[in-house]
C-alpha cells in the first residue's frame, strides 16, 4: 500500500469518526472497516462527475448499509461534490446536508435513501435492470450511450433481510452482470456477533442464486480488492458478490465488538484509535493537503468522462436522431408529445367492467407512445391486467451475449418492457424504486391490495424520496369474493392514505381509471397507488354525471340535487360510488335533495384550498353519509360530528362478492336507511 493510499483511507476513516464524535451520535464501526474497499472503488473504478451528480451515464454507488453514512459523506466531500467540511461538522444536526442516514435529493451524490437494511441492495438491482434495458434499447454499434456499472456496499444485516434475498434471486436469474456488491463481512451486528443468528455460507447462497462470488480475506488488502473488482467486471453474465472480510471498528479499542457499531467511540477511544493508526490527534476533521489534491482529481476526471460521453451523444444524434430524442426525453423525465392521445373513453354501460380491466386497456393504449412505462407484477399479470401486450418480456441473454447479432434486434435480451418479478412483492417495490432513481423510467409494480403489506417499506421510501413510481393494487375490497379474509383488504386503504407524499387513488369506473392513470403519469414527485376492483362496476353515464376529470381535484360533485341545494351529502370511493347513485335515486323519490360525491383521492382533495373543498362539501350541510368497503378510519374529517360512515370494522369472509356485499351492508337499501337516520337527526 502506497503512502498516499494509506493517507486517503485514514482521512476517510477519521473524518467519519470525527463526525460521529462531534454529533455524539452515529455509527463509527463501518467507516473504520470499510474505508479501504470504498477508497479502492472510488479512486480506481467509479466513473462519476462530482460537479454533475446527475450525469446520466455515471456509475451508480449505493450505500445499502446506510447507517455508515459518515463513510459516504467523507467520500463525497473528498471527491469534490457540493459538500463542505462545515457540512461534515454538522453531521446529524437540524438543517444539515449530512443527515443520520443518506437521503436522496438532500445530499448531492446520494443515489437513494438508505438505512432500512436490504432496501439499498434491492434498489441497486433495479438500477442494474435500468441500465440493461436502456443499453439494449438504445446502444448501437460505435455508440455505447448507456454503459455503466451499479455498485452496492452491503453489510451482514443487509444480507439477512428477506428483501435482499428476493432481489438477489431475481438478479441472478436475470444475469445482471453489471451489478457488483461489495459485502462488508465484519461478522458483527448491532446486538452482537453474527454467530448468534447468521452462520450460513453467503457465498454458496449467492452462487445458488446464479451469482459470481469472490472472497477477499483481508479488508485492508487493496490489491486483492482491486483484483476482485476487475474480476467482477469481466464476469458479464452474472452479478458479482465480493465478500470482504473486515474488522468492525478497525484500529479502535472496541474493534470486532458490537460496541463499535452504533455509538460514538468516546474521546479516549478516539485518541487511542488515532494513535494506533498513526493519525494526528489534532485538529479534528484533519485533511492532509496531498490527500485533498489526490482525491479531488475526480473532478477533472469526471468532467473528461462526461465530455467524452457528450461527444459520443453528438455523433449518436447525427446517426440516430429519433433514438437520441427518445432517450433524452426519458432521461430528462419529460413526457413525449401525444403520450395520452390514445387513452380510450369508455361509453356508459350499466354492466360496465372491472377497473383493473379498464386499467389494462389504458396502459396498453399509452404504452406505444410512452416508452418509459416499464414494469410488471408479482406473478399476477393475468389477474392485475398489467402486461404490456406488444412489448415483450425483460429476459436475460440465453447465450451470454447481450446483443447476439444473428437474431433481430427486437428480440435482443433485456429489450422487453414486462418485468416478471415472481412472487417477490417486497423486492418488486424496492426494484421499481431503483428504476425510478436511475432515471429514464415510469416504473410500475402490481399485486393485490392486501399484499401491499409485503411492500410497505419501499412504498414509504418512494414517498420519502419523491420517486415517480406507480403501484397497481387490484382486488381492492371484500368483493374479490371466495378467496376469503386472507385476501380481502380492510385496513389497507387507511394505512396507505396515512403515508405522507403519496397519492392513493380508488377510481369509481373505467373513465375515472383513465384519468387516474393520467394523474399517475404526470405526478413526477411522489408515488401513486391505484386501488382497483376485481369485480365489474358500472361505467357511469357522463352526460348526467360530472366529468371524470373531476378526479384531479380528489373529490367532485358527481350528481347534484336538482336546484343545487342539497339536504344530504352522499360520498363514496371506487366500487361504492355506483351504490350511492342508486341510493340517491330512491331517496329522491322520497323527496330528499341529495348530492352524490365521488372521492377517489383524499390526498388531492385535502390539498385544495378550503374554499374549493367547501364547494364540494358545504359546511352548512351536516347530514352526510360516506360509503367505502374498507376501514372507516380517516373518514371522520369529511363526516363532521353527525355523519354516518358505512365501512368495515372486521375482517371479511369467504363467499361470492354479491353475498359478501349484501351481508356486510353494502346495498342501496342500507345506504338509504343510513341516510334517513342521519336526516332525522337534523
Amino acid at each position: 500500500m502506497s503512502k498516499i493510499d494509506q493517507q486517503c483511507i485514514d482521512t476517510i476513516r477519521f473524518l467519519a469518526v470525527d463526525m460521529v464524535e462531534k454529533a455524539n451520535s452515529g455509527h463509527p464501526g463501518l467507516p473504520l472497516d470499510a474505508a479501504p474497499m470504498a477508497y479502492v472503488l472510488w479512486s480506481h473504478f467509479l466513473r462519476h462527475n462530482p460537479h454533475n451528480p446527475q450525469w446520466p451515464n455515471r456509475d451508480r454507488f449505493v450505500l445499502s448499509a446506510g447507517h455508515g453514512s459518515a463513510l459516504l459523506y467523507s467520500l463525497l466531500f473528498l471527491a469534490g461534490y457540493d459538500l463542505s467540511l462545515d457540512d461534515l461538522q454538522h453531521f446529524r444536526q437540524w438543517g444539515s446536508k449530512t443527515p443520520g442516514h443518506p437521503e436522496r435529493g438532500h445530499t448531492p451524490g446520494v443515489e437513494v435513501t438508505t438505512g432500512p437494511l436490504g432496501q439499498g441492495f434491492a434498489n441497486a438491482v433495479g438500477m442494474a435492470i435500468a441500465e440493461a434495458h436502456l443499453a439494449a434499447r438504445y446502444n448501437r454499434e460505435r455508440y455505447k450511450v448507456v454503459d455503466h456499472y451499479t455498485y452496492v456496499l452491503a453489510s451482514d444485516g443487509d444480507l439477512m433481510e428477506g428483501v435482499a434475498s428476493e432481489a438477489a434471486s431475481l438478479a441472478g436469474h436475470l444475469k445482471l452482470g453489471k451489478l457488483i456488491c461489495l459485502y462488508d463481512d465484519n461478522e458483527v451486528t448491532l446486538a452482537g456477533s453474527t454467530s448468534v443468528t447468521f452462520t450460513e455460507n453467503c457465498e454458496q447462497r449467492f452462487q445458488a442464486y446464479g451469482w459470481h462470488t469472490v472472497l477477499v480475506e483481508d479488508g485492508n488488502d487493496l490489491a486483492s480488492i482491486e483484483q476482485a473488482i476487475h474480476q467482477a467486471q469481466r464476469e458479464v453474465a452474472r452479478p458479482s458478490l465480493i465478500r470482504v472480510h473486515t474488522h468492525i471498528g478497525f484500529g479502535s479499542p472496541v474493534q470486532d465488538s458490537y460496541k463499535a457499531h452504533g455509538s460514538p467511540l468516546g474521546k479516549d477511544a478516539v485518541r487511542a484509535t488515532k494513535q494506533k493508526l498513526g493519525w494526528p490527534l489534532e485538529p479534528d476533521f484533519f485533511v492532509p493537503g496531498e490527500v485533498f489534491a489526490y482525491m479531488r482529481e475526480a473532478v477533472k476526471l469526471g468532467a473528461d468522462l462526461e465530455n467524452e460521453w457528450m461527444q459520443c451523444m453528438s455523433g449518436y444524434l447525427t446517426d440516430y436522431p429519433q433514438l437520441h430524442a427518445e432517450l433524452m426525453t426519458r432521461l430528462n423525465g419529460e413526457l413525449p408529445p401525444g403520450w395520452d392521445a390514445h387513452i380510450p373513453h369508455f361509453d356508459a354501460d350499466p354492466e360496465g367492467l372491472a377497473t383493473r380491466e379498464a386499467s389494462g386497456k389504458v396502459m396498453n393504449a399509452m404504452a406505444p407512445h410512452l416508452p418509459a412505462l416499464v414494469g410488471g407484477s408479482a406473478d399476477l399479470d393475468p389477474s392485475t391486467k398489467t402486461a404490456l401486450s406488444e412489448f415483450g418480456n425483460f429476459d436475460p441473454p440465453q447465450t451470454g451475449q447481450l446483443e447476439p447479432l444473428q437474431i433481430p434486434q427486437s428480440e435482443w435480451a433485456y429489450t422487453g418492457r414486462n418485468i416478471h418479478f415472481g412472487v417477490r412483492e417486497h423486492a418488486m417495490g424496492s426494484i421499481v424504486n431503483g428504476l425510478a432513481a436511475h432515471g429514464g423510467f415510469i416504473p410500475y409494480g402490481a399485486t393485490f391490495l392486501v399484499f401491499s403489506d409485503y411492500m410497505r417499506p419501499p412504498i414509504r421510501l418512494a414517498a420519502l424520496m419523491g420517486l415517480h413510481v406507480v403501484h397497481v393494487f387490484t382486488h381492492d375490497s371484500i368483493a374479490l369474493g371466495e378467496d376469503g379474509p386472507t385476501h380481502q383488504p380492510v385496513e389497507h386503504l387507511a394505512g396507505l392514505r396515512a403515508m405522507p407524499n403519496a397519492l392513493v387513488i380508488r377510481p369509481a369506473d373505467a373513465n375515472e381509471t383513465a384519468v387516474a392513470w393520467k394523474v399517475a403519469v404526470q405526478s413526477q414527485d411522489r408515488p401513486v397507488l391505484l386501488a382497483l376492483t376485481r369485480q365489474k362496476v358500472p361505467t357511469l353515464d357522463r352526460n348526467v354525471c360530472g366529468s371524470a376529470e373531476g378526479l384531479r381535484q380528489g373529490a367532485y360533485i358527481l350528481r347534484d340535487a336538482p336546484d343545487g341545494r342539497p339536504q344530504l351529502l352522499l360520498m363514496a370511493s371506487g366500487s361504492e360510488v355506483s351504490l350511492i347513485l342508486a341510493a340517491a335515486e330512491q331517496l329522491a323519490q322520497e323527496g330528499l335533495a341529495v348530492r352524490c360525491i365521488s372521492m377517489p383521492c383524499q390526498e388531492l382533495f385535502d390539498a385544495l384550498p378550503q374554499a374549493q373543498r367547501d364547494e364540494v362539501l358545504p359546511p352548512a350541510i351536516t347530514a352526510r353519509v360516506a360509503v367505502e368497503a374498507a376501514s372507516p378510519f380517516g373518514w371522520d374529517k369529511y363526516l363532521g360530528g353527525q355523519g354516518i360512515m358505512l365501512g368495515i370494522d372486521r375482517f371479511g369472509a369467504s363467499a361470492s362478492d354479491k353475498v359478501l356485499l349484501r351481508e356486510f351492508g353494502f346495498t342501496a337499501e342500507h345506504v338509504c336507511a343510513a341516510a334517513r337516520a342521519v336526516c332525522q337527526g337534523h
